[in-house]
């Protein structure tokens, strides 16, 4: 039996897929046909434009999978101390210098050392660059240009935050067991709830970064009105929108970093083969950091966006836990994967959430069984690489 069920795999698994599609149309068709076309066309809306968030999340676990192997349990508490750090430029008006060169000092001396150039700073020419950086960083955070210093504050807290915890936590567990490293960045996470909670209290903290668009006259919410058929009103909240196309963009940019830079090419040859990628001069430990670094920036990216579409707080690190569906699905290390993992998640999570309304499906149950489902038949994700080692 086992033998013909193998001889005729190619045929079965079509025929399973089919299978199952017949039985959740024939499960969820009467649900669907009570709901007006329009609500319909709503959730696909909303669906798409969560689902740019998630995907923005996503990336920043695929990268750190890719560089390191490690799926980085930290990364919903990243985001939302990337957020904190927005808010705290964003939102005061008199920023202390000694509070911007603080965070400017310990940005770049980080990056130093994470490069292993202490010892060169003795030299006039690199001591020099390095105080010009943190001058540079410095003024940049006390403009009287709120948006921009929320963004500089931001990329800096973000980026000390990753090469903090690659230093201090991943680095010194090179060559142990993969499965400690994970471990600690579960302990990372706990040690970032602790600071952001003593630094920002646990008050949900609103975040008016969307609030210019008022003031430019773009209607909040869009309202689309329908006809025949699609009968009845379409909302359109501009917040998510620009969440949507904000994190496309980034999206695109880091996709664009990643295949046409010198420091691109050099994460993609080390996330494909460390020690051949040590063998040929690159130097791992330093490209790792730019990694989790770049990986804690996006998650600065998406905890302001989301921070923006909603508000600041405790709750935000749980769109991780809703992301990680989206991250297995497209494939753990895969890049475009990502992207439609995150699409799918939020579809699947509002189409839920209108079939069964008062409850969590769309949250808690229904990206996990379409994640199950997936899985079963792909066990690498839908974008994922099958790799055969050698033992």
């Amino acid at each position: 039996m086992a033998s013909l069920v193998k001889q005729n795999q190619k045929i079965i698994t079509p025929l399973l897929w089919i299978i199952g599609l017949i039985v959740l149309v024939a499960l969820f068709a009467p649900a669907i046909a009570e709901q007006r076309p329009a609500r319909l066309v709503q959730s696909g809306i909303t669906g798409l434009l969560v689902g740019g968030v998630y995907s923005l999340i996503a990336l920043g676990i695929v990268i750190i999978n890719k560089a390191s192997g490690v799926f980085n349990f930290a990364h919903g508490w990243m985001m939302l101390f990337g957020g904190f750090m927005f808010y705290s430029f964003f939102s005061v008006a008199n920023i202390s210098p000694f509070a911007a060169g603080g965070l400017a000092l310990l940005t770049v001396l980080l990056a130093v050392t994470m490069v292993g150039a202490l010892r060169a700073l003795r030299d006039g020419r690199t001591l020099l660059v390095a105080a010009a950086a943190v001058v540079g960083v410095t003024l940049l955070l006390l403009v009287p240009i709120p948006m921009l210093r929320g963004v500089v504050g931001a990329i800096c807290g973000g980026a000390l935050i990753g090469l903090a915890v690659e230093r201090f936590a991943i680095r010194p567990l090179i060559g142990q067991p993969l499965f400690a490293m994970v471990l600690m960045t579960l302990a990372a996470s706990e040690l970032l709830q602790g600071i952001t909670q003593m630094i920002w209290g646990s008050v949900e903290l609103p975040l008016a970064v969307f609030s210019p668009l008022r003031e430019m006259g773009i209607p909040t919410p869009f309202r689309f009105e329908g006809t025949g058929a699609f009968e009845g009103t379409i909302i359109v909240r501009t917040e998510l929108l620009a969440a949507f196309i904000l994190a496309l963009l980034s999206f695109a940019a880091f996709v664009a970093f990643f295949r046409f830079t010198s420091v691109g090419l050099a994460m993609r040859a080390t996330a494909e083969n460390q020690k051949l990628a040590q063998a040929v001069g690159l130097r791992v430990r330093v490209i790792l950091g730019v990694a989790w670094a770049i990986a804690a920036v996006l998650a600065a990216v998406a905890g302001i966006l989301q921070g923006g579409a909603t508000s600041l707080s405790l709750n935000l690190p749980l769109l991780a836990l809703r992301a990680f569906p989206a991250v297995l699905l497209g494939g753990l290390e895969s890049v475009p994967g990502a992207l439609v993992g995150g699409l799918v998640i939020g579809l699947v999570q509002e189409y839920a959430n209108l079939l069964f309304p008062g409850t969590q499906a769309g949250t808690e149950l229904a990206p996990y069984v379409l994640l199950m489902i997936v899985l079963v038949i792909r066990p690498d994700g839908l974008f994922g690489q099958k790799r055969i080692e050698r033992i």
